[in-house]
Parts: C-alpha cells; structure tokens; sequence
C-alpha cells in the first residue's frame, strides 16, 4: 500500500563556491497535484498543486472560502479515495469530501476555474465584482494592536516554518492573537494553499469566524489572500512583501487592515489604520 508523499524530497545537487564544486545532499519542497472531488454530486471541483500534508485541512479551506459550504456542519466527512481496481489502494493525491446529507451546494462560484497552480493560485480567478456578489457583510471587529506587536510576527512566523528552515522555498500563513501569540501555522509552496490549510483547521475545530485574530503571510498580498480572509472574517491581514492593487481594494471594500511591507520596525497601512493603537 502507497504512502502519503512527505513534504520534502531529497535530491543530489552540485554546489560551486569559490572556484570549487562539491556533491551534497538537498531537501526540497515537495509539489504535487491534489484533487479535490465532492462525493454527491459526483463532481471533481479543482485540481491545485501543493506541499503534501494537511490535505483534509486544505480541501476544508478551499470549499468554505469558495462559498461551497457555510460552516462545520455541511461537511460530513473527508477522506482519501481508495482505488478499488488497485486493490484498495488509498491515492493520496485525491480528496473526497461527502457533504452533508440535504445539503445542495452552490457551484457555480467554481464554474469560472477548475485547475489551480502553487504559483497564483486559481487561474482565471474571478474579480471584486464576484466577490460582492457573494454578499459577505463588512468585517465590523473592533480587534486592535499595536505598532509593536506588528514589528514581532515576521520573526515568529519565519522561526515556526520547520520545512522552510530546511528546503528554503515554502511559504507560510499563520494566525496570532492581537497580542502577537502564534496561534497557529500552515506550510505550502503556494501561499494560497497555505492559507486554505489554515482556514481549514479553523473551520474542522469550530473556530470561526477569526475576528479577533491576526493573519500573516510570507510574500505578497493578493487579491485571493484577501478574498480568503474577508470570508474568514479576518479584520487584520500582514504581509512580507506589498499588496496588490485589487487586494486594497478588497481591503478597503470590506474593512479590513491591510499591512504590508512588514520588514524589521517598518510597515505599510494600506486599509483600516484606526485598528492600530498609538505606539
């Protein structure tokens, strides 16, 4: 019986320093298709490239902040498909999740994508437009920080990336309180699946909405980013690197502290600067 790929591979690579080359062993992030299928209908509904390991998690994020499910509750079960011509084989890189019986999902959010890639995620992705359309109420916490605890979380977060630490090419998104305590971390070579992963947990543990939290991300802010935030209620939302255009505009849109920039005792307020006290 096959089992589940690791998040790292290992490979043989030269390295030339100096004038020299010598032969070492690597690590490097895993990436590999998963697909993620609803039970009934019968239906595959995306396939997205990412870093084995929380699976479930992932497929959990990707159907609620895509508006397929609504809570908890409308899940009834996931699992991995067995290949009964293989000897009931468990295929590690498909996902089934059966839904709540009575349950008549709206898929029509999913019509306009059907293959996602770790670099930006679901192509063809649809706009702000969309997104209102999907009618979510304006993000309303009175959560704040400070400009202090924001300095903190870039440093938590890199010292939480234990598959970062070793292949040097994985992404992160992670949860903290709005006093800067990592609650929780998600790895993946897309940022988006790290994401998912991470609303996921939230949403298997009857934790949402995250409306006192803090999320950050490795990288850029994109519209997705915001776009999975916004349906998670996340009022305050940071980044490593600038945001997009329309990741402001989604910011903006609906009330949401958009942080980006967040190098060292430095950061951008691109959205929502009443949500952070003076230093």
């Amino acid at each position: 019986m096959k089992t589940p790929t690791k998040s790292k591979t290992k490979a043989q690579v030269w390295v030339f320093e100096n004038g020299k080359k010598r032969l070492r062993q690597d690590h490097l992030t895993t990436e590999e298709p998963l697909e993620i299928r609803l039970v009934f209908p019968q239906r595959t509904v995306a396939v997205t490239m990412r870093t084995p390991g929380a699976d479930f998690e992932l497929a959990a994020g990707f159907l609620y902040s895509e508006g397929v499910i609504s809570c908890r509750q409308d899940i009834q079960r996931i699992s991995y498909c067995v290949d009964e011509s293989i000897d009931g084989e468990q295929r590690y890189n498909i996902v089934n999740v059966e839904l709540r019986s009575g349950l008549i999902a709206d898929l029509q959010p999913l019509e306009r994508h059907f293959y996602t890639t770790s670099a930006c995620g679901v192509c063809g992705k649809a706009s702000l437009e969309a997104l209102r359309l999907r009618d979510y109420p304006l993000i309303s916490s009175v959560a704040n920080t400070t400009p202090e605890i924001i300095y903190s979380l870039p440093d938590k977060l890199r010292a939480a990336q234990g598959i970062f630490a070793a292949t040097g090419s994985l992404h992160a998104a992670a949860i903290f309180d709005t006093q800067g305590q990592l609650l929780n971390l998600r790895e993946d070579i897309g940022r988006h699946n790290a994401l998912d992963k991470l609303i996921g947990t939230a949403l298997l543990s009857n934790e949402l909405p995250l409306n006192n939290h803090i999320v950050m991300v490795s990288g850029r802010s994109s519209f997705e980013i915001l776009q999975k935030s916004t349906v998670a209620g996340v009022p305050i939302v940071c980044s490593v690197s600038a945001p997009s255009s329309l990741a402001v505009s989604v910011a903006q849109e609906f009330g949401i502290t958009l942080i980006g920039f967040l190098r060292g005792e430095r950061f951008n307020v691109y959205s929502g600067l009443e949500r952070l006290n003076p230093a």
